[in-house]
């Protein structure tokens, strides 16, 4: 969300004007290849086209409009990288690993936000797409009540206002 112009005016006549916004925050643990996770790691960004899993889950995400809409910003996302561990137990049909043993994942984490004033419905429909295509048996979904999320514009400078 690069860009602090406002049509009509310079940066520099202009002052940051910082707005918080309730929001929900999605986050979604997303497994991938070693392969895909060195590439990510290196800063190739061509990666997320590459990788057919988060190919699949970030269409499937643009599908929603309110994930994600910054105003002129849409779908925007942040993502990490890391490893996830668990042993699975009896009973288990686990995706990757076995059962009594402990298995390291490494993991996508696509993070996103949406008004908090969003209907449940709404978000009972994104969350069902989510479980639906997820490669895991039991997907690791977090959900967020309200937080503030700012966001920046700039509004005109008013005579004498001095800079901090």
């Amino acid at each position: 969300m690069s860009g602090n112009r406002q049509p009509g005016g310079r940066k520099e006549d202009r002052f940051l004007d910082v707005q918080l916004h309730p929001v929900r925050k999605l986050r979604v643990h997303w497994p991938i290849s070693g392969t895909t996770f060195a590439q990510l790691a290196k800063g190739k960004a061509s990666a997320f086209r590459d990788d057919p899993g988060i190919a699949h889950l970030l269409q499937a995400l643009t599908q929603f409009r309110e994930l994600g809409d910054f105003g002129n910003y849409k779908h925007v996302f942040e993502s990490g990288l890391g490893f996830e561990g668990f042993t699975t137990a009896e009973g288990a049909n686990p995706t990757l690993g076995r059962v009594g043993e402990q298995t390291l994942s490494p993991t996508f984490v696509f993070t996103t936000y949406f008004d908090a004033s969003l209907e449940d419905a709404a978000v009972e429909r994104f969350m069902r797409q989510i479980v639906d295509i997820h490669p895991w048996e039991v997907p690791v979904i977090e959900l967020t009540g309200p937080i503030s999320v700012s966001s920046t514009a700039l509004a005109p400078a008013t005579e004498g206002s001095a800079a901090s």
